[in-house]
């Protein structure tokens, strides 16, 4: 595997090229990573949602969701927060601070247009018949949408630690057995601990509302007391702006500070 030292220069070329790449490019490999990260969500949420003990469930969660993290690595496509790393190449002057601001607008872009189509065809297709799944879209969605802005930053802030971690330690590795590993745990650890990730909201509140169309789901929720007063348009961005804004520090703040103590010839 590749030493921390090491990795600072073989990021800073990947993040080079990922300023390159051309737009139709960036948005077709984003639109990929966005549904590869709701299908993690999908899947975790399907596993856990009848699983009564709330860290029980968290814990089959994080088990589930991090595939989407690997397989976005694995198949090259671009996920916004994975992509605030390239603050590295900006340190080794290697892009530019226009091209990495123009690689994360369009991968932001592509990741939601990805998560929401895959929220939409869940809900079209049926996923949410079953009135207790439903519910629990709603549910999760909910208090996402009804998080206080400073403690949606801070949980981004964490969360995208995390996620460029497990994108340092996946990248490091020379095996495909490595390179699931070193994506799976730190990603895990987000999900267990219940941090934010803008992407994997770009899934969940939409799924929610949808949700919330289907009467038997949205009357379920009402049943069990669930506060849908915030779950709607302007609940999404009051969660999505802090949510993203965090993970950008977070990650930004991750990937200079790996500049700063692992680079070469310090």
């Amino acid at each position: 595997m590749l030493s921390p030292t090491e990795f600072v220069p073989f990021y800073a070329r990947i993040g080079t090229k990922k300023c390159s790449n051309s737009t139709v490019r960036l948005l077709l490999a984003a639109v990929l990573a966005g549904f590869f990260i709701a299908s993690g969500a999908v899947a975790a949420s399907v596993a856990s949602y009848g699983v009564e003990n709330p860290s029980a469930a968290r814990v089959v969660s994080g088990l589930l969701f991090p595939f989407g993290l690997i397989m976005v690595i694995l198949t090259g496509a671009e996920l916004f927060t994975g992509n605030c790393m390239i603050t590295i190449s900006l340190l080794e002057r290697k892009a530019t601070l226009a091209g990495m601001a123009r690689n994360l607008a369009v991968v932001y872009l592509g990741n939601f247009i990805g998560a929401a189509l895959l929220a939409a065809a869940v809900a079209w297709g049926g996923v949410f018949d079953n009135g207790a799944l439903g519910m629990y879209a709603i549910q999760t969605a909910a208090k996402k949408c009804q998080l206080a802005p400073g403690r949606a930053a801070v949980l981004g802030i964490l969360c995208n630690i995390l996620v460029c971690a497990g994108v340092m330690c996946s990248l490091c590795s020379k095996s495909l057995p490595g390179r699931a590993i070193g994506a799976f745990v730190p990603v895990s650890f987000f999900v267990i601990g219940g941090f934010e990730h803008c992407v994997a909201n770009m899934y969940y509140i939409p799924a929610g509302l949808l949700a919330a169309g289907v009467p038997p789901c949205a009357q379920l929720a009402r049943e069990a007391g669930v506060d849908l007063s915030a779950l709607n348009l302007g609940g999404f961005f009051a969660n999505m702006i802090p949510v993203t804004i965090g993970n950008i520090i977070g990650g930004c703040g991750f990937g200079a500070l790996i500049w700063a103590t692992q680079r070469p010839g310090e």
